[in-house]
């Protein structure tokens, strides 16, 4: 059995350029697909916040439209409400990375307003990749590798190959011209190297000890790749 910790956001709002905020939380299926698919294989799931809040859920992910019919969102839902560990998080700040096996970090807008400069967060990612563990990260999730910054200032995930939620699909969503940065753009800056595949197709890269997808239909696809690392 592996112990798998989930990175998660603790923010349900996401502030937009011109100051106002939008509600947001994680995307649920990014939560809930990979969760159901490492309790099947018998592992044990750690929820972690910043201050240990409960993480809130974007109630726009919850919607029978964004899950691909009500039967899916019904299930994501009981996942979502059901599993004890997203209603029981620890703090981040008191993690300690030796009781893990990987590491594996949600999306949605929430990560963009809270992990993506959390020093703990950073931390652990940091170490994480250090160690060798795996590290599994989807859609919007990659905004908390930009906290994963080095003494010397450089990211510790540069040069890496990755996925993330892309322009292209940001403003195919109606949410690029309000944002205060395009995720793309910042983790292209801090030395990352991003792959784009299609808008909404599942793509996942692997890179050494990292995985990434780039949106919500990546992360079923996703889950199955870190499982092989953990196996």
């Amino acid at each position: 059995m592996a112990r798998i910790l989930f990175v998660m956001t603790g923010a349900d709002h996401w502030t937009l350029a011109d100051g106002t905020t939008h509600p947001t939380g994680f995307w649920a299926d990014e939560a809930a697909v990979p969760y159901e698919a490492f309790r099947a294989a018998g592992h044990a799931v750690t929820v972690a916040t910043p201050g240990g809040v409960v993480p809130p859920v974007d109630p726009a992910s919850l919607a029978a439209g964004a899950n691909g019919g009500e039967d899916n969102a019904r299930t994501v839902r009981a996942v979502v409400e059901g599993a004890p560990e997203f209603a029981s998080p620890v703090a981040l700040a008191g993690v300690r990375l030796d009781d893990f096996d990987a590491v594996y970090v949600p999306g949605g807008h929430g990560p963009m307003e809270d992990l993506a400069v959390d020093a703990d967060a950073g931390r652990l990612l940091t170490s994480a990749l250090d160690r060798g563990l795996p590290v599994g990260v989807v859609c919007h999730g990659p905004a908390a590798l930009l906290a994963a910054v080095r003494e010397d200032g450089g990211n510790a995930y540069a040069g890496y190959r990755i996925t993330a939620f892309t322009n292209a699909e940001e403003r195919l969503a109606g949410s690029a011209d309000g944002a205060r940065w395009l995720l793309q753009d910042r983790l292209t800056e801090a030395g990352l190297e991003v792959e784009a595949g299609e808008p909404w197709a599942p793509h996942v890269e692997v890179d050494r000890n990292v995985v990434t997808g780039q949106n919500p239909a990546s992360s079923g696809p996703l889950a199955a790749e870190l499982l092989k690392k953990l196996a």
